[in-house]
């Protein structure tokens, strides 16, 4: 499933592939996150413009609407979107976390209710693979239970221990043929946790595994302590993933650290905000200063955002509540994360990662 290409040989950085049922992942990548089976603003094709190799949808919204029984009517969620590539599903774990007031955990599972509608449901660690099984997904992930920060150390053992135990039972579970399941480290931020995390998920040799439970409040120099080891703890020899992170700086240390894998929907959310990456830093185009500016985005980017438009327009389009604001800022954003992740890949197999590092602190440090 997994082959390393390079190594480099100043940080744990590699280049590598992943063979899933939908086609080959060059990694390291970056996935575009269409919670509910659509990536906001932007449409299937778009994302193939852009260069997106993989996307991540959520089991949990896609349950509650439209419901398993229309994806299946469209033979999984690949022909509910129309897109040809590969899908990883997220298996619900972050709303445990994000919405722990409608929600409510035992040992057996999590108990939703959907905020909008009053409705209940009841993930199991068995019934999210199921579920996952049917949405026709390339990636499967296992349900987790994220800890807050900050947290006492009892309530992170309590945690870990719980996510072990749903990642041995849905690690029981059949898949589909050609369908990889990944295990979930969590651990909060204390060292100890995250190696016991990790070493309990890969006796059960999961097809890759991923760093959860990060980018919930904790500080900056916090994250990239964290981090850097969870992914010492992990085999070198399988994918590893790195959950919620889409920020420049985040995503070029996490590669420097050894990831391969990483989303965030924090490049569409910006977007839809008015603001936007750049190799200046981050933009706020709703910034009067933009009103007369004639000059791209980003002048060193060659997305057909900043071919084709001014600042001064694409600001007045966002300050008349244009949705084409939204779509353009989405698309270059995902641009920038795209081009940034193959020129990380350029520098990498030269040697010279770390000075991609040094000039992104510079800008988002």
């Amino acid at each position: 499933m997994f082959s390393i290409e390079f190594k480099d040989k100043k940080s744990r950085a590699r280049l590598g592939k992943m063979s899933l049922a939908h086609g080959v992942v060059e990694t390291p990548v970056f996935m575009p996150v269409g919670t509910k089976a659509a990536v906001k603003t932007l449409s299937s094709e778009d994302l193939e413009g852009i260069g997106a190799q993989i996307i991540l949808s959520n089991t949990y919204h896609l349950n509650h609407r439209p419901g398993l029984e229309v994806i299946e009517k469209h033979s999984g969620l690949h022909g509910f979107m129309r897109w040809k590539r590969p899908i990883l599903t997220d298996s619900g774990g972050f709303q445990v976390f994000s919405l722990s007031k409608h929600a409510k955990i035992s040992d057996e599972g999590v108990k939703f209710r959907y905020p909008q509608t009053g409705e209940e449901s009841f993930f199991t660690p068995e019934n999210v693979i199921d579920i996952q099984k049917k949405l026709g997904s390339d990636i499967v992930m296992v349900l987790d239970q994220p800890a807050p920060y900050p947290v006492e150390r009892q309530e992170a053992i309590d945690s870990l221990e719980r996510t072990t135990k749903w990642a041995l039972i849905s690690r029981k579970q059949s898949l589909e043929d050609g369908q990889k399941m990944f295990g979930i480290v969590q651990g909060a931020t204390f060292k100890d946790l995250r190696k016991r995390s990790a070493e309990e998920l890969i006796e059960m040799d999961f097809d890759g595994y991923a760093i959860g439970g990060l980018s919930v409040g904790e500080p900056r120099d916090v994250f990239f302590e964290v981090l850097d080891y969870s992914s010492e703890f992990l085999p070198v020899e399988k994918p590893r993933y790195l959950m919620g992170v889409g920020d420049p700086l985040g995503i070029v240390k996490a590669i420097a650290a050894g990831v391969d894998m990483f989303d965030s929907v924090l490049p569409t959310r910006i977007a839809r905000n008015g603001s936007v990456f750049s190799s200046e830093g981050r933009l706020n185009m709703k910034n009067s200063k933009y009103k007369m500016d004639t000059g791209p985005l980003d002048s060193e980017c060659k997305c057909h955002v900043c071919s084709d438009y001014s600042r001064a327009y694409l600001r007045h389009l966002y300050i008349s509540g244009e949705i084409l604001a939204h779509r353009l800022f989405s698309w270059h954003n995902l641009h920038y994360l795209t081009d940034l992740v193959n020129r990380a890949k350029f520098l990498l197999k030269r040697g010279k990662l770390i000075e991609l590092e040094k000039e992104l602190e510079l800008i988002y440090g």
